[in-house]
Formats: structure tokens, C-alpha cells, sequence
């Protein structure tokens, strides 16, 4: 039955709330400020999406004892730094080595047909190499598309979920995702279930449900989850690993379609979308397509197989990003494949909660360690402490983005773990900071 015209509403589950976790600080520090969950209202509520459950400091009279009002100037010594201080969640560091080689290609490669050989030959090395990195079971389909993860969200809505979905909600990107499935005029009301901000919930397995949209890593929190199948259930599963994809273990039988873009583990440029389909996400689509609901031609998973399986995209798609990719990923299989990348961000991984663990000033944000993100690590700081002067003080020495996701509104800092990141150069940043918060607060 068709769902124009219905008021659109959203089935809600909550998960149960996290137990908050004290810390112990020296003498030197003022006390933490207390937190407390609140409820915070995205611009999209009004739709009946559910209103988000997150952590936030509660407001005090308490100013830290340095604050970004007034210019902080301090040279971090050149010894302590990391030997590259890229550590944005996204566009992440891309190696020199790549641009290099790009550079050496752009006279034979840039600014030609993406239609002919040249080009063509690139998305099959991707495409197989994906399979590759991956272990992709047999019937398993590599297709790609322009737009990034954002679009492949409008794809889905489109061209996989036949009737409703359920969605695990806890974090900006996963919820986005839930919104665009709320806000679809053809679709029954999701299942959304939710839990705070720095935990992630469980799906629940319902027959009322034909798509199951999973989260491998919020960006946004730092929080990792397991890809696993619900039990006993039919529907599809569609994993976001937009941040977990090649950095992050994954076992394709656990999944029919795991998406992501090429600006994070894969050190390239955004605006392509990447999705590993099952066969019988494959039939979905197929079914979809047979059923005549009207789909934009950009967002026809139908026509990006398809072309895919040409090894071409619909439309035009940006050459050195398809090139910076493709380069990130056979370095990746000429290290030893999916096992060493996701091994080298482990390494990084123990290096900064390590840190955070034994460090008088800092804690993860994510209490649960079986939850912390491998590739995006989120540290709050203590209140007496202005992570965002630290993050200055950072960038001026050259060591950016590490300032927290906007609108998570912490005293914390976050730093990306992507594969490419050395964990040396992790290592060397906690040694920063350290640095810069003692020289900041004596």
C-alpha cells in the first residue's frame, strides 16, 4: 500500500542508558564538570524522527584555566612532533608517495574519457582489488557511484528497502540516515532504535522489517560495532562503514551490502560511493526496478550496477580520486591486505587510550573499550582544560584537525587512525599534548 499522503511517524526503541564512568585527576586539575543526559533536538525532528539521547557537559560558572579568547603563542619542539600531523576524521591524510604518483600519471591519465581504456582500467584495479581486500564471496558484486555516502543513503531509501527498516541510531551520521528513511513518501515508518551518544545499540530482529541499516563506526562518537546478522531474520543488511571500511575487520557473510566512501581509511578525495553487494541485495534491487517505483536516474542502483559491471560509472566521476584511491588500496594489499591495515590501526588505537587511560587530564569518551572506534578516537579532556586551545595550539605547530565533531558539543579532542597514519605519529601526538597542556596550565 502506497505511503503518500500518510503522517509520517517513527517507531521508537530505546536502549538502556549507559552508567556514567568517574575519573580520578591530580591535584593540579579542577575538578571535572558534572555531566548530565540531556535531550537534544536535530533540525529534522519535526518530522517524527526520535529526538537523540546524548552526553553533554552541564553549564558551570567554572572557566577553564586558559580559554582561546586570547591568542596562545607556544612552538611545540621539533623533536615531539609527529613526522605528519594529519589527523582530520575526514578528508583524512593522503600519502605523498600517491599525490607523487598521481603527478607522474596526470599527463597520460588526467583529462581523459572515463569511458575508454585508461580509465576504464582503473575501476576494474579497483573493483578487483576490493574483492580482493575484502575476500568477497562468490556472486558478491563491487558497484560504485558518484555522490558519496550521503547520496548512497538516498539510493537505499530508492532502491533496496522494499517496504520498512530499522535503524540503530547513536550518532549524527547513523541518524542522518534514519531521517532520510523517515522522511521517504514511499515507505513505511522505520524502526529506529537509539541509545546515547558514546554506546551503540543492538538491533532487534522483526518481521515487519526488509532492511536493516547498521553502522560499522560513527564517525561523529568514535563508537565501533560488530557486523553481525540479526538472528533468525530475512531482511537485508546495509552497512555504513564509511569510516570502518579498510580499517576495521569485517566478514562479508554478515553483511548484503557495506558501503562507504574513499576520504578516510582509503586516503583519497570524497564524492564517490563504493557498495559491496550481496547477491541477494542484488535481487532487491532487480525487484525494485521490476515494480516500477519511480527512481532518479542518479540514485538507480539498477543503472550503477549495471555501468559498474562495465567497469564505468553513470556519470562522470573525478579521475584523481579514482586514482588516490585505487593507490591506497594496493598499497594496503601489498602490506599484507585487510588483516595488516586493520592491525596498524589497532597499534595507533592502544597508543592513544593508552594514553588517555593513564593520563591525569584525559579519559575516552568511550567508556566501553569492546565499543572504541580502532580508527576514530574521541578524548574528552578534563574541565579545567580548553580542548579547544589545545587544538590551536596543535594547528599552529602544524598538528591539525583534531578538534571534535561540531555538533557533539565536548571538551574533547578527536583524532583519525586510518591506515595511513603512521602509529609512531600517534604516539608523537599524545607527547604533544601533553606538552601543550602542561605548558598551557602552569
Amino acid at each position: 500500500m502506497s505511503a503518500i499522503g500518510r503522517p509520517r511517524k517513527v517507531t521508537r526503541i530505546c536502549s538502556p542508558r549507559l552508567t556514567a564512568r568517574s575519573v580520578s585527576l591530580s591535584d593540579r586539575l579542577s575538578s571535572r564538570t558534572p555531566t548530565s543526559l540531556v535531550f537534544t533536538q536535530p533540525p529534522w525532528a519535526h518530522r517524527g524522527v526520535p529526538i537523540i539521547l546524548a552526553t553533554v557537559p552541564t553549564p558551570t560558572s567554572t572557566e577553564p584555566s586558559f580559554s582561546t579568547k586570547e591568542p596562545v603563542r607556544l612552538d611545540i619542539p621539533a623533536h615531539l612532533r609527529p613526522s605528519d600531523g594529519r589527523f582530520g576524521a575526514g578528508p583524512s591524510k593522503v600519502r605523498s608517495d600517491a599525490v607523487a604518483a598521481l603527478a607522474g600519471a596526470a599527463p597520460t591519465y588526467l583529462g581523459t574519457s572515463h569511458r575508454q581504456a585508461g580509465v576504464r582500467s582503473m575501476v576494474r584495479r579497483l573493483r578487483d582489488g576490493l574483492a580482493e581486500l575484502f575476500a568477497l564471496p562468490g556472486g558478491y558484486q563491487v558497484v560504485l557511484g558518484n555522490g558519496g555516502t550521503t547520496a548512497f543513503w538516498d539510493a537505499i531509501t530508492f532502491g533496496l528497502i522494499e517496504r520498512r527498516s530499522q535503524h540503530l541510531s547513536f550518532g549524527e551520521f547513523s541518524s542522518r540516515f534514519a531521517a532520510a528513511a523517515a522522511a521517504a513518501p514511499h515507505l513505511e515508518e522505520p524502526e529506529v532504535i537509539q541509545s546515547p551518544f558514546g554506546t551503540h545499540p543492538e538491533p532487534v530482529t522483526s518481521a515487519e522489517v526488509d532492511l536493516y541499516a547498521l553502522t560499522h563506526n560513527e564517525t561523529s562518537t568514535g563508537v565501533a560495532m560488530p557486523v553481525t546478522r540479526p538472528a533468525n531474520s530475512d531482511g537485508l543488511v546495509a552497512v555504513d562503514a564509511t569510516s570502518a571500511a579498510g580499517g576495521l575487520r569485517v566478514d562479508p557473510s554478515q553483511f548484503d551490502v557495506y558501503y562507504f566512501a574513499p576520504q578516510k581509511c582509503f586516503a583519497s578525495d570524497g564524492g564517490l560511493w563504493v557498495a559491496l553487494m550481496s547477491p541477494d541485495a542484488l535481487d532487491r534491487v532487480a525487484k525494485i526496478n521490476a515494480s516500477r517505483r519511480w527512481v532518479p536516474a542518479s540514485l538507480d542502483l539498477s543503472i550503477a550496477i549495471d555501468n559498474s559491471a562495465k567497469d564505468q560509472t553513470y556519470n562522470t566521476l573525478a579521475l584523481a580520486t579514482l586514482y588516490l584511491f585505487v593507490h591506497q588500496l594496493e598499497w594496503m594489499l601489498a602490506n599484507g591486505g585487510l588483516e595488516w591495515a586493520a592491525s596498524r590501526c589497532d597499534r595507533s588505537a592502544d597508543a592513544l587510550y593508552g594514553w588517555a587511560e593513564r593520563s591525569d587530564f584525559a579519559t575516552p569518551f568511550v567508556a566501553q573499550p569492546e565499543q572504541r572506534s580502532h580508527v576514530v578516537g574521541t578524548i574528552d579532556l578534563d574541565s579545567a582544560i580548553d580542548a579547544a586551545a589545545v587544538a590551536a595550539v596543535l594547528r599552529a605547530n602544524g598538528i591539525v584537525d583534531t578538534e571534535p565533531y561540531r555538533k557533539l558539543g565536548r571538551n574533547q579532542l578527536r583524532v583519525a587512525m586510518y591506515p595511513a597514519i603512521d602509529p609512531e605519529d600517534v604516539s608523537a601526538l599524545c607527547d604533544c599534548i601533553d606538552y601543550v597542556v602542561g605548558a598551557l596550565s602552569s
